[in-house]
């Protein structure tokens, strides 16, 4: 494996990193895990910052060739998308992030254009009752 321009996005946050990818293998080396999600490989785990997530099995996350991204995404309970030809991943939120977002029973704030173009905000139907319909081609 030689190193490519990989993207990872993060938080809607893309970052170009070297990384040595083999179809939808990607390793990374641990400054690239660092400057991409900003965690961290240290003998106790996976840290940031003052958090430090412990690996049950470190061989899952650290080989020869570099930090494997879906041994870090798994560690860290965040789904990952990766795309080798295209050379991108997309890091999820957790689980437990996901469920808070859903107690709260409020939807992100997103904004979108009518057939017009005109652009809409769901936070201008605060308070209102909103049907959203969504459709995708695939």
């Amino acid at each position: 494996m030689t190193d490519t321009r990989f993207t990872i996005i993060d938080d809607g946050r893309p970052t170009d990193v070297l990384a040595r990818v083999r179809g939808d293998q990607v390793r990374l080396a641990p400054q690239a895990l660092e400057q991409a999600l900003g965690w961290t490989l240290k003998p106790e785990g996976l840290c940031r910052a003052n958090v430090c997530v412990p690996l049950r099995a470190r061989a899952s996350v650290e080989a020869a060739e570099g930090v494997d991204l879906v041994g870090v995404a798994s560690a860290l309970g965040r789904p990952l998308a990766v795309d080798g030809q295209a050379r991108a991943a997309y890091l999820g939120v957790s689980a437990h992030e996901r469920g808070q977002r859903l107690e709260s029973l409020e939807a992100p704030d997103f904004t979108l254009p009518d057939l017009e173009g005109r652009p809409h905000s769901l936070r201008e139907q605060r308070g209102k009752k909103v049907l959203l319909i969504a459709y995708a081609s695939w």
